[in-house]
C-alpha cells in the first residue's frame, strides 16, 4: 500500500494487517498496544521537554530578558539538563505520610493525561482510538487527574499540600462544568460526539467561523475554563508560591515531582489539542469558500502541520495569559465561574440549540 503524509489510514491498516498475518489476533493486538504505548511515551517526553523550554523563552520575551541561553545552542539543552538533575535527586520519604497514596498520586495524574491523549486525531487516520463517544471519553478521563492531586495533598501530611489540593479540587470541579458545556455546544452543531466526525464536519469551514458568534463565545469560555482546569496562571491558586510554598506537590522530590511538572504541560497540550479539534477544524486546512486556488494551496500543507500549528497557537495564548495577568484570589476565581461563565454558557447553549433547529448556520 502507498503511504501518504496526507492520509495515514493506509499506513496504520498495513501495519495492522502485517501483524495479523504473521501472529495470532491476541498477540497482534498486544504488540499494537505496545507500539502505540511506546510512541506516546516518546512523544510525551519530547513534547514535555519542548513545552518547558518554550514557556521559559516566551516568559523571557514578555519580561524583556533572554531566558535559557547557556546549555546548548539558544539554551535548547537546558530542559534536558533539568530532567537529568531531577532523575538523580534523592526521593525524600515524608514521616507519617500515607506511603501508598503518596507514591500512587503522581502516577494517577500522568495516567489520566495519557488516557486523554489517546483519543486525539493528529491527522487523517492518525489516532490511537476513535470512539463514537470521543468527547464524552475525553471529558471523563481528563477529570481523573484531580483524584491524583487530592490524594497527593491529603497523603503528604502537610497543611500546605492539603490546602493546595482542596483549592485545586474546588477549582477543577467548578471549571469542568464550563469546559463540558462549551464542548457540548459544538456537539450540538456537528450532531456527533465522535471526534473524527467533528473534524470531518469542518471540511468546508471551521466551527469557530461557520458557528458564528455563539461558537466564538463557546471557544472563549473553553479557553478560559480549560486554562483554569489545568491549574495554569492566572488561576494557579493550587500552587501559589507566595502563600502555599508549592501547593499540592510541596513534599514531592525527584522523579515524582517531575511527573506533576510534566503532567501540567501535557494537560496544557491536551486542552489546546481539544480546542483545535473541536473549534479550529483539527487537521483540516483553512478554506475560504469561492477561492479555489487559495484552497488548493492550503491543501498542500500536511494535516499534521495544520494540527500542530493550531495547537501551538493556543498553547502560546495560554502561556501569554500566565505571564500577563496577576493571580486571582480564590473567591474571585470561583465567582468568575459560578456567576459569569456558567450562566453565559447555559444561555449560549440554548441559543445554539435554537440556531441549529432553525438551520441558521453554514452546513
Amino acid at each position: 500500500m502507498s503511504f501518504s503524509i496526507y492520509d495515514f489510514t493506509s499506513l496504520t491498516q498495513s501495519v495492522d494487517q502485517a501483524l495479523k498475518n504473521s501472529l495470532s489476533p491476541t498477540w497482534a493486538l498486544i504488540i499494537e498496544m505496545v507500539i502505540v504505548g511506546l510512541i506516546f511515551l516518546m512523544f510525551y517526553a519530547l513534547l514535555g521537554l519542548f513545552l518547558v523550554y518554550a514557556e521559559r523563552k516566551i516568559c523571557a520575551f514578555i519580561q524583556n530578558r533572554l531566558g535559557p541561553n547557556r546549555v546548548g545552542p539558544l539554551g535548547l539543552f537546558q530542559t534536558i539538563a533539568d530532567l537529568i538533575k531531577l532523575l538523580m535527586k534523592e526521593l525524600i520519604y515524608i514521616k507519617q505520610a500515607d506511603k501508598l497514596l503518596f507514591n500512587l498520586a503522581p502516577f494517577i495524574v500522568i495516567i489520566a493525561s495519557f488516557m486523554a491523549i489517546a483519543a486525539i486525531p493528529f491527522a487523517k487516520g492518525l489516532h490511537a482510538i476513535d470512539l463514537n463517544i470521543g468527547i464524552f471519553y475525553i471529558m471523563a478521563v481528563s477529570s481523573l487527574g484531580v483524584v491524583g492531586i487530592l490524594l497527593a495533598g491529603w497523603s503528604s501530611n502537610s497543611k500546605y499540600s492539603l490546602i493546595g489540593a482542596m483549592r485545586s479540587g474546588a477549582q477543577i470541579i467548578s471549571y469542568e462544568l464550563s469546559v463540558g458545556l462549551s464542548l457540548l455546544s459544538i456537539v450540538i452543531f456537528s450532531g456527533t460526539m465522535q471526534i473524527s466526525g467533528i473534524v470531518e464536519s469542518q471540511a468546508d469551514a471551521w466551527w469557530i467561523i461557520k458557528g458564528h458568534i455563539p461558537a466564538i463565545i463557546a471557544f472563549l469560555i473553553f479557553l478560559i475554563a480549560s486554562t483554569a482546569e489545568t491549574n495554569r496562571g492566572p488561576f494557579d491558586l493550587a500552587e501559589a508560591e507566595s502563600e502555599l510554598t508549592a501547593g499540592f506537590h510541596t513534599e514531592y522530590s525527584g522523579i515524582k515531582f517531575a511527573f506533576f511538572f510534566l503532567a501540567e504541560y501535557m494537560n496544557m497540550f491536551i486542552v489546546a489539542a481539544i480546542a483545535t479539534t473541536v473549534f479550529l477544524g483539527g487537521w483540516m486546512p483553512f478554506h475560504i469558500p469561492g477561492l479555489l486556488s487559495f484552497n488548493t494551496v492550503m491543501d498542500y500543507i500536511p494535516p499534521v502541520v495544520w494540527f500542530m500549528g493550531k495547537t501551538a497557537f493556543i498553547i502560546f495564548i495560554m502561556m501569554w495569559f500566565k505571564w500577563t495577568f496577576p493571580r486571582l484570589r480564590i473567591d474571585q476565581l470561583l465567582k468568575l465561574e459560578w456567576k459569569y461563565l456558567l450562566p453565559l454558557n447555559l444561555i449560549n447553549i440554548l441559543v445554539i440549540a435554537f440556531v441549529v433547529l432553525m438551520g441558521w448556520y453554514l452546513h
